[in-house]
């Protein structure tokens, strides 16, 4: 257990943080696509695609918080950001500079300390 909270909570939350930036990947895709017709929001693949990853996120961490603590698997969450930064390098060909590697360790220093 992790602060009355159980492992397996705080794993599958990691996991509803890879798929928020799944999400918002695929978020970023759809937006190329749209425009004030509302049918490009409806229709668009990346978009749905986007709120379906969603969706099964927000299962997971329905079911995480149900057995921990909202204030160890909520900080979890923020590694959100860090899988973001490393998608949107490796998919979208956005630079890691410096200050984002700083970001990354501060995250995960604060998470580490939250967790533990």
């Amino acid at each position: 257990m992790t602060s009355g909270t159980p492992a397996w909570a705080v794993v599958l939350t990691a996991l509803t943080a890879l798929i928020a930036a799944v999400g918002q990947l695929f978020f970023k895709r759809g937006a190329a696509t749209i425009s004030s017709n509302l049918s490009t929001w409806l229709l668009n693949p990346q978009l749905l695609i986007g709120l379906a990853v969603h969706a099964v996120g927000f299962v997971f961490i329905v079911v995480a918080l149900r057995h921990g603590r909202l204030s160890v698997l909520f900080p979890v969450l923020a590694t959100s950001y860090i899988w973001g930064v490393l998608l949107a390098a490796r998919y979208l060909g956005e630079p890691i500079t410096l200050g984002k590697w700083a970001g990354v360790g501060l995250i995960l220093s604060g998470v580490a300390l939250i967790v533990r």
